[in-house]
């Protein structure tokens, strides 16, 4: 099963983390990401501290638990490499509709997908 075959059938729920150019972490809840272009994820962010942090680090960890019993989902360690600003593919992508409109800048952030890992354990221990 693909990544994004994986993230469209799973319900679940996702954090997605980011440190600032001198390591201070953030952690906060996002959606399932959106694949672009078949290895591009992408995630619409607002102008917050997760997005803040993307421009000092280019780096973040997605973390996806899968709904049910034990412990199922991912680990999905990234690279931002590019971003769009109030994009119009926004309103296409986003999953929840809103009947007003959202007035605050939002961001469409690309990253390149570097590692994958189960959510619990490892076979392979390297990095």
């Amino acid at each position: 099963m693909t990544l994004k075959d994986y993230f469209e059938q799973t319900p679940g729920k996702g954090v997605l983390s980011t440190a600032d150019g001198n390591g201070h972490v953030n952690a906060a809840i996002y959606s399932r990401p959106h694949f672009i272009d078949g290895d591009k994820l992408a995630f619409i962010m607002r102008d917050r501290l997760s997005h803040k942090n993307l421009e000092s680090n280019p780096h973040a960890v997605y973390l996806f638990i899968a709904d049910g019993p034990g412990y199922k989902g991912k680990r999905l360690y990234m690279s931002m490499v590019r971003e769009e600003k109030n994009a119009d593919q926004i309103v296409h992508l986003q999953r929840r509709k809103y009947e007003k409109q959202v007035i605050e800048d939002r961001f469409l952030v690309f990253f390149e997908l570097v590692r994958e890992r189960p959510l619990v354990g490892d076979e392979n221990n390297d990095r």
